[in-house]
């Protein structure tokens, strides 16, 4: 395997064509593909498939460009520190249950990332979905939470798609309403004052099973319940229908405008959010960096963050 060959495979899977990415490397369609063969003979896999209407990575082509750009990492930063050369571009990606705070860390990546091209993907997504993607690569980090009611299942499916859960901070639950919303003139919540309100939560799929739910305390009966896929759409409905969900506690007004209000649940619960990455997986220095955010937006609520790592 030549340093060379992953520089080709990278500039393929970017382009998403042999043809395109020969013509912008200044080679021949044929010599590129010979040598995107032969390293897939030396690594005894199947990376690209190709198809008409370009190529795309297999499954085995996916696990094998996240050591790839791994790499292709460390050279460039030993060819900007000691050539002066420009960072290549970087790559992240995250997915997470559907968190403010996320985002939140996200925007200041972007902000402050020292890299004038790169590509960053946020995955909102289903619980299972996280798994997914960082059992498959398609992620570098994940976020989400575990408590003693879906802990032994979670825990089970981490151990089983090699993946190592760092816990980032406990939070009791609280609850997210509407600035407008009667439920803001008390300092606290008990699970009786809810009853009247249609209780929103976020929908998983197929695979709807109550350890997959966002919200903690998911397993109760709601007389008004209503499932939405996308975080805007649960703050627009709860301003619009004074709907209330659970979750964290920690809301950021640049993203949500004041609107949404977070008041304390009075139960007996405690969860534990934290960050996933595959265990055969070291963290980029992005990954590094985007932590670093996340943890220092999560310590201006006052929670302290674990040091388990």
């Amino acid at each position: 395997m030549r340093l060379q060959q992953l520089k080709y495979l990278e500039k393929i899977v970017d382009c998403g064509s042999i043809n395109v990415a020969a013509k912008e490397l200044f080679l021949t369609q044929p010599s590129l593909s010979k040598a995107i063969k032969e390293l897939e003979a030396e690594m005894g896999i199947q990376i690209l498939l190709r198809q008409q209407r370009g190529v795309s990575l297999t499954n085995d082509g996916r696990e094998f460009m996240a050591y790839a750009n791994q790499i292709l990492d460390q050279v460039s930063l030993l060819d900007q520190k000691y050539k002066k050369q420009v960072l290549r571009k970087q790559l992240f990606s995250v997915s997470a249950q559907h968190y403010a705070f996320v985002v939140h860390a996200f925007v200041e990546l972007i902000k402050n990332v020292n890299t004038e091209e790169f590509q960053f993907t946020l995955q909102e997504t289903e619980t299972e979905n996280i798994i997914k993607d960082l059992a498959s690569f398609k992620s570098e980090l994940g976020v989400l939470y575990v408590n003693r009611f879906n802990e032994k299942v979670l825990k089970n499916l981490f151990r089983d798609n090699s993946l190592e859960f760092h816990p980032l901070f406990h939070v009791k639950p609280h609850v997210f309403v509407s600035r407008d919303n009667p439920l803001t003139q008390k300092k606290s919540l008990k699970l009786a004052d809810l009853s009247d309100y249609p209780y929103l939560s976020y929908e998983q799929g197929d695979n709807n099973s109550f350890y997959f739910e966002e919200e903690i305390l998911s397993n109760r009966n709601y007389k008004m319940n209503v499932k939405v896929s996308d975080r805007a759409t649960i703050f627009n409905l709860m301003v619009g229908i004074n709907g209330y969900t659970i979750s964290s506690g920690i809301i950021s007004s640049d993203l949500n405008d004041d609107k949404i209000v977070s008041i304390p649940l009075d139960v007996n619960e405690v969860s534990t959010i934290g960050w996933l990455k595959h265990k055969q997986l070291e963290l980029s220095p992005i990954a590094q960096m985007y932590l670093e955010f996340l943890k220092e937006h999560i310590r201006k609520y006052h929670f302290q963050i674990l040091n388990t790592d």
